[in-house]
């Protein structure tokens, strides 16, 4: 079987909701990116066999599949294809996962994968009020055999995430802790130039807009919670944000041919799922099937990265897996960075690229949880 490398990683900044990037077209987005790999790589974009995206709330101006659309707006060749993919939170990673699997058969050499979410201008409420607007109020309501099988209860990220706070006895305080501790860290990273060579910079933006440097433990303690009697608040939860993100995967043939030096290969790529009605303890279930398929153990890895879609999410992944603190999204993560949830998991794969050269590590395992109960896994090896 062939080997899958990244060439190169790039994403835009991460814009707030309403911020300076909720103004422009999730194809001109898109775009932004790819044409921003093509010229950093030097890549004859004639060349590429498909352009891979993910994206969710397939709507308005991220309708029409997206992924072909922004290749077109970046002004690329018209013969090369592109597809939208939509595994909720980590489309994007699938995108790469895609990608990987493409090259590793043999039947690509070089793809574009990566994801573009404007939520400025499309909601993460907009499927739902669609939905609403025919007379229904969840995606499950009118499917008798979703009642048949789970009944009427509250499916959401919400209850989800407070149902893991309880079970694994996190405390509101606990995850204010890691919420802080996310924002500083990300800080930090952007004060260190850590993000520098991942960020290109669009619509004179340069920088994550998300990270708050004015907050502390004693402004998230009078947040309300999301749900009465509940333990989260907005501030434990990630933020609705803009951006786009891409890398480019290649064969060995390819890195000859076009004269490329790989940055990392892909050593390990599964999803896996757990049930849908918690939805967010996926990531626990697919990353002890991941280093167990894989032959590796926590410590082979030097550097993890697990979507903060909440904090719960990720303490209780930790916990579980007895994974160090400090080797778990050391740059920060979605509560201060973003959840831009079509560009997330290629965003999170540049920072981890780029964060393994910058302190020497090899293995860096990356995971997030994602609607339906599932969660994707991705081991890269840097080189």
């Amino acid at each position: 079987m062939s080997t899958a490398y990244i060439v190169d990683a790039v994403r835009t900044p991460g814009g707030r909701r309403g911020g300076s990037l909720a103004g422009i077209h999730s194809a001109d987005l898109g775009a932004h990116v790819i044409a921003s790999l093509v010229e950093r790589t030097g890549i004859d974009p004639g060349a590429v066999d498909d352009v891979i995206f993910g994206c969710t709330d397939t709507v308005g101006s991220q309708a029409g599949d997206i992924a072909r659309t922004a290749w077109l707006v970046a002004g690329m060749p018209d013969h090369v294809p592109g597809v939208t993919i939509d595994r909720q939170c980590g489309s994007s990673q699938q995108a790469v996962h895609f990608a990987a699997q493409g090259v590793m058969s043999g039947t690509a050499d070089l793809i574009v994968a990566g994801g573009v979410q404007n939520m400025s201008a499309i909601p993460i409420s907009a499927a739902m009020t669609l939905g609403e607007q025919y007379g229904f109020t969840t995606p499950f309501a009118q499917s008798p055999g979703w009642v048949a099988r789970y009944g009427t209860q509250e499916v959401s990220q919400f209850r989800s995430a407070e149902m893991i706070a309880e079970k694994w006895n996190i405390s509101r305080e606990a995850m204010e802790k890691f919420a802080l501790q996310s924002h500083l860290r990300a800080i930090a990273a952007t004060d260190e130039g850590r993000f520098a060579r991942e960020i290109v910079p669009i619509a004179g933006l340069s920088q994550d807009e998300g990270p708050r440097r004015g907050t502390s433990l004693e402004k998230m303690a009078t947040l309300p919670v999301l749900t009465e009697g509940g333990r989260i608040t907005a501030a434990v939860a990630s933020q609705i944000t803009d951006a786009a993100s891409a890398l480019l995967i290649a064969s060995e043939s390819a890195l000859a041919t076009h004269s490329l030096t790989p940055r990392a290969r892909i050593h390990h790529i599964s999803v896996r799922a757990d049930d849908p009605v918690w939805m967010l303890t996926g990531p626990i279930r697919a990353t002890d099937y991941a280093l167990e398929r894989a032959g590796m153990k926590v410590s082979d890895i030097d550097l993890f990265e697990c979507n903060e879609a909440f904090a719960s999410v990720v303490l209780a992944w930790a916990q579980e897996l007895n994974i160090e603190q400090d080797k778990i999204n050391v740059n920060g993560g979605g509560i201060a960075l973003g959840h831009p949830i079509g560009a997330t998991g290629t965003r999170i794969m540049a920072t981890l690229l780029n964060e393994l050269e910058r302190s020497g590590g090899r293995f860096g395992l990356q995971v997030m949880c994602e609607g339906g109960g599932q969660a994707n896994v991705t081991i890269i090896e840097r080189l």
